[in-house]
């Protein structure tokens, strides 16, 4: 399941919806959301502004859960991520990998998320308290997460 929406999102709900869906054939259910942090110790972020190319961004979506699911045991999953203007400490991703094992689990969560940070199209303007405000740029480190995954075995037993 992939959305994109503004409205927040109901972890327990999703997970649980993922759980039922998965009818007993899931061992492992791995979660990860990701909020509005602060910019910097010293510097809070007041908004997190994400844009999107509706229609191009579902299917990068699709095209890296695809990939998941080629690359490990994954029985489902669920990515939620929000657009427009988000708060600090406002929820804004929420992903999930369920598997027969933990280890596809959690490699598949792990993977999507990193290939969402690099791959999907969302533009982020970020405001500060002092009413700072610049767009987000991709973070190196990322990169290098997301490149990290090439090399990385596939479908281990768990």
């Amino acid at each position: 399941m992939i959305v994109v929406q503004e409205a927040d999102f109901d972890v327990g709900a999703l997970q649980e919806a993922l759980r039922e869906r998965c009818a007993g054939a899931a061992g492992a259910l791995v979660t990860f959301t990701g909020y509005v942090r602060d910019f910097s110790p010293d510097d809070a972020t007041q908004t997190l502004t994400l844009e999107h190319y509706p229609g191009m961004c579902e299917r990068e979506l699709e095209d890296i859960a695809r990939q998941a699911c080629e690359r490990w045991r994954v029985v489902d999953y669920v990515i939620v991520h929000r657009v427009g203007a988000l708060s600090r400490n406002a929820q804004i991703v929420f992903v999930a990998a369920a598997s027969a094992h933990r280890g596809d689990a959690f490699h598949a969560c792990e993977y999507i998320m990193d290939a969402l940070k690099t791959r999907a199209p969302f533009w982020k303007r970020e405001t500060l308290a002092s009413g700072r405000s610049f767009w987000v740029e991709q973070k190196q480190s990322d990169t290098d997460r997301t490149r990290s995954w090439d090399g990385h075995p596939s479908k281990e037993a768990s």
